[in-house]
């Protein structure tokens, strides 16, 4: 009896790996690394161009003032109070920050409308600054602009798919995919899609991470709300299928041979 058991046990324990031998895949490695083109001797090409992202419609500011009279700038760091419902429902602190209306612009005290979509933090931090100097209603006057909802999203074939929040305003892509777990041995890592608003319009950029030139492109640092999605490759999608059509066969063979199996060790 003890042997019949030692037997079922072992082709039991056969029949499982066969099992899962079924659904384990033989991915190429061929498009699973990245910079594939890259040596100990490439030089590192120095990237060209300001990747600072530009101010949008709807993004919230948080506008700081400082100068040698505090008691003066104090006026200038109150939030439009109008921001409250915009703000909530970007994730920054109810009655945090100004927003971009339509427009483009922002309402800000004294001044009034001032211009923001379309340039960078640091530029509407110069205007404003310069705009105290002209009309010297503050000494000496420093000015910081920052994103109060700079987002990034990651979809697809990564480990984690995430919303992340980035607070140093500056990530690239492939920060972003390290934060969401990296992409599966499943994704396309020549074929990586970009999803960009800008000035009111979508764009979409297809991006391969296997080539080293993603190291001095445009779209190597992302912008407030892109989203990246991975696609699955087709050996993936196969796979799913197949394994939608096998399990409830492999399954059931199974069964049926545990109950033979059963009754040749009762006998």
């Amino acid at each position: 009896m003890t042997r019949k058991l030692k037997n079922r046990n072992a082709l039991l324990n056969t029949l499982l790996a066969a099992a899962c031998a079924l659904f384990a895949s033989c991915a190429s490695t061929k498009n699973a690394t990245y910079f594939n083109n890259v040596n100990s001797d490439t030089a590192v090409q120095r990237i060209a161009g300001n990747f600072e992202p530009a101010i949008q419609q709807n993004d919230i500011l948080q506008i700081t003032v400082s100068s040698l009279n505090p008691q003066e700038a104090m006026l200038y760091n109150v939030p439009n109070a109008s921001n409250s419902g915009a703000t909530a429902a970007s994730g920054a602190a109810p009655g945090a920050g100004f927003l971009v209306d339509g427009a483009g612009n922002i309402h800000y005290p004294v001044f009034g409308t001032i211009h923001a979509a379309g340039i960078t933090t640091t530029a509407l931090a110069d205007t404003i600054r310069n705009r105290f100097v002209q009309r010297q209603l503050l000494v000496d006057p420093v000015v910081s602009v920052r994103f109060l909802n700079f987002r990034v999203t990651l979809l697809g074939e990564v480990a984690k798919p995430a919303v992340i929040t980035v607070t140093s305003e500056k990530i690239s892509i492939m920060e972003a995919l390290g934060m969401a777990g990296d992409i599966t041995v499943y994704g396309k890592r020549e074929n990586v899609m970009l999803i960009r608003d800008k000035e009111g319009s979508r764009t979409v950029k297809r991006l391969n991470l296997n080539d080293a030139n993603i190291l001095s492109s445009p779209y190597y640092y992302l912008q407030p709300n892109d989203i990246v999605y991975v696609e699955p490759t087709k050996s993936k999608i196969a796979q799913a299928d197949r394994s939608r059509q096998i399990l409830p066969v492999v399954l059931s063979s199974l069964s049926l041979l545990v109950i033979i199996l059963d009754r040749l060790v009762i006998k």
